[in-house]
């Protein structure tokens, strides 16, 4: 734990923890003085013969010049509440550092997680579940520094308050020292011995179910049509259920434990203050008074601080399976994606696929072996084959998302990979099956990744044009600042292939990927959008098209085809 602990602690806020393990120290120190400010009053209040007889509290009575005691012990206490105000206002300000460190270290991690995620490429994404990827970023990374670092910051400021406070203790008087430990140290053992593994356990299955319920709700609103049709609502729904059930029942679980620490310390402390009576019997009135009045204002605080360090533990183990889910991920060294380079490839002569082959790290045999073949700037290219043949699989690996097991890939005679993939991407333009849409407006669907300020109008207008948009735009009442709906819910199959090809153009890509754009369209569909990729291929002969499709007759345009078996 330890261990993974440091390493999610990124080494730039690492100097920044030694300051805040600084500022925990001395809001320990200053509430201990806090505390110990109170003495002087408790001692007037208890036996106010102490003026004279303590030679402290006698100096300064004789050395600001008091003419009467009660004069004086206004004094006292006016000084007191002036100090512990002070106190409360610098530990004030103490407390926001820590704060303001925590939550810049979880807006640190939660944005490197959700790069980190992204960097490891199509393989991991497709491979693991959106819901849980979304949920370890925003949900798992708020509850690391809420239920890990911040109980911590308080184990750390309460155990040394509680160390400092026990040494008082017992150089005044160490049998009140030996009375707070027979108090609190069983009781201590007590409580660990029997929630030690229990929350811990309970954190995790919490974690898990609630893992559970975020992918089943996801899942339900994406796949509403499906749902409704073959009536699985009702077993979406029982999912739903029991993992609610789950999360609630460990919450109670863990809720009852939270109770725990002021149930073992009051009755410790109700049963110290009975022992302290007892122990007090034959001693002087005053004596007595004094040191009952100590035992119990140092007991009242300790309590709390016991209290604190028992919730804090259990908070930490509760929530010890986000170290682990953090600890997992490589968020020290990410790359700036604000400063990636905007560079692109200029394409002039072929892309070679020169004797590639390919399979999945989980795969025995390979998906194709020795594949080469060359694909010349201005040509259109279709490619098909059977289904599982691996049609989109080379598809990513024109794409530069995948890299080729055996073989090269060259462009104008490059080898694509790691120094040239984010150049080759700015230059090509992607239409997929589904394409992506995010739940904004056309406008922003066909600029996507540019800020509105940066958008060039123009470009948008023959763009739009060119993928045949123009007049479905033209009868929206807002036209292009038209909102579309989560994935283009609000649009038709048709409208949204053509913002994916007017999202290509206005990139001003040279190639064009289109990965069975048609293949979910009626065939009137189909051939509008065929027509209007063949009009952009008519228009810009310069423009380099490569197709997939499972019908042949949808590459009938195509200059050639090359089939995969």
């Amino acid at each position: 734990m330890k261990l993974g602990m440091l390493n999610i602690i990124p080494r730039a806020f690492r100097t920044r923890g030694v300051v805040v393990c600084l500022t925990i120290f001395i809001r320990a120190l200053l509430n201990f003085m806090g505390l110990a400010a109170l003495l002087p009053v408790l001692y007037l209040i208890l036996d106010s013969d102490n003026i004279r007889s303590n030679a402290w509290l006698s100096a300064i009575y004789d050395y600001f010049g008091f003419n009467s005691e009660m004069s004086f012990i206004v004094a006292v206490a006016l000084s007191v509440v002036l100090f512990v105000a002070v106190k409360c206002l610098v530990n004030l300000f103490l407390y926001r550092y820590e704060r303001d460190y925590i939550y810049s270290l979880y807006k640190f991690l939660s944005r490197n997680l959700y790069i980190d995620y992204f960097n490891r490429g199509l393989s991991f994404i497709k491979a693991s579940n959106s819901a849980v990827l979304s949920r370890n970023v925003n949900v798992v990374c708020y509850t690391f520094v809420s239920g890990v670092l911040r109980p911590m910051a308080v184990l750390l400021s309460e155990t040394i308050l509680f160390l400092m406070l026990f040494v008082s203790i017992a150089v005044y008087s160490p049998v009140a020292a030996l009375l707070t430990v027979v108090i609190f140290i069983p009781a201590v053992w007590l409580y660990f011995a029997l929630v030690r593994n229990r929350v811990n356990r309970y954190g995790t299955i919490e974690n898990e179910a609630h893992r559970r319920k975020f992918r089943d709700t996801v899942e339900t609103y994406r796949g509403y049509a499906d749902i409704e049709i073959n009536n699985a609502f009702s077993s979406m729904l029982k999912q739903f259920d029991e993992n609610t059930d789950t999360m609630v029942s460990m919450g109670a679980k863990n809720a009852t434990i939270s109770t725990l620490p002021q149930l073992f310390t009051e009755i410790g402390i109700a049963a110290g203050m009975a022992i302290m009576v007892a122990l007090c019997v034959g001693l002087d009135s005053g004596s007595m008074k004094i040191l009952f009045g100590i035992f119990a204002v140092a007991a009242l605080r300790l309590m709390p601080s016991v209290r604190a360090i028992m919730g804090a533990w259990t908070s930490l183990r509760y929530n010890r399976y986000t170290i682990e889910i953090i600890a997992s991920a490589n968020v020290n060294s990410q790359v700036d994606v604000e400063s990636s380079s905007t560079e692109s490839l200029d394409f002039k002569r072929s892309i070679e696929v020169d004797n590639i082959s390919f399979s999945f790290e989980d795969s025995q045999s390979p998906l194709f072996s020795s594949l080469s073949f060359t694909i010349n700037k201005g040509e259109k290219i279709g490619i098909n084959g059977r289904s599982g043949a691996g049609k989109t699989t080379l598809f990513n690996l024109l794409l530069g998302f995948y890299s080729p097991t055996e073989g090269q890939i060259r462009i104008d005679g490059q080898v694509l990979g790691e120094n040239n993939r984010r150049k080759w991407q700015n230059s090509i333009g992607y239409v997929s099956q589904s394409v992506f849409l995010t739940d904004s407006t056309i406008l922003a669907n066909i600029a996507l990744g540019s800020k509105a300020e940066d958008i060039d109008m123009e470009r948008v207008e023959r763009a739009v044009k060119a993928a045949s948009l123009g007049e479905f735009i033209d009868a929206l009442p807002n036209g292009l600042d038209t909102r579309i709906g989560e994935c283009g819910a609000l649009l038709s199959g048709g409208q949204r292939q053509r913002i994916g090809i007017a999202r290509a153009l206005y990139k001003g890509a040279q190639v064009l990927f289109f990965d069975e754009a048609t293949s979910s369209l009626d065939s009137q569909t189909e051939q509008s959008i065929n027509e209007a990729i063949v009009e952009l291929a008519r228009t810009n002969e310069a423009l380099t098209i490569v197709v997939i499709a499972h019908r042949e007759s949808s590459l009938g345009y195509c200059d050639r085809v090359i089939t995969l078996k």
